[in-house]
């Protein structure tokens, strides 16, 4: 084996280690906010591929760069589209116009006079 292939392979082996050490201390309440978070980070990725991309003198480093920037993209995208689902969910619903009549109040919180203001 080559020393910067085994070097290269202790890295990746240790990254996976520590990574799954980190995220099984998350507790489950800030593990969708924190993947959300790390998934739309992933951009460096795509900035990776492109290097891929631009280094590459024959087709297999080609695919290897496009299949890295698809799955970097959609990672990026399905970060952006968690999180905004994920702020929707503490966002306030307006009241319904039959609650507001019947509850004689307007949803910020005046209570309705019958006169024009």
């Amino acid at each position: 084996m080559y020393p910067a292939l085994l070097v290269d392979v202790a890295i990746f082996i240790l990254s996976l280690w520590v990574g799954f050490e980190v995220i099984s201390k998350v507790p489950a309440t800030l593990h969708t906010p924190l993947m959300s978070a790390a998934n739309s980070i992933h951009g460096i990725v795509l900035a990776g591929a492109m290097l891929i991309a631009v280094t590459a003198h024959n087709t297999v480093g080609y695919i290897i760069a496009f299949l890295a920037a698809a799955f970097a993209a959609a990672n990026v995208v399905g970060g952006y589209v968690v999180t905004g689902r994920m702020l929707k969910m503490f966002r306030r619903r307006p009241l319904a116009a039959s609650q507001v009549a019947a509850n004689g109040s307007h949803p910020n919180g005046h209570h309705d006079t019958g006169q024009a203001a």
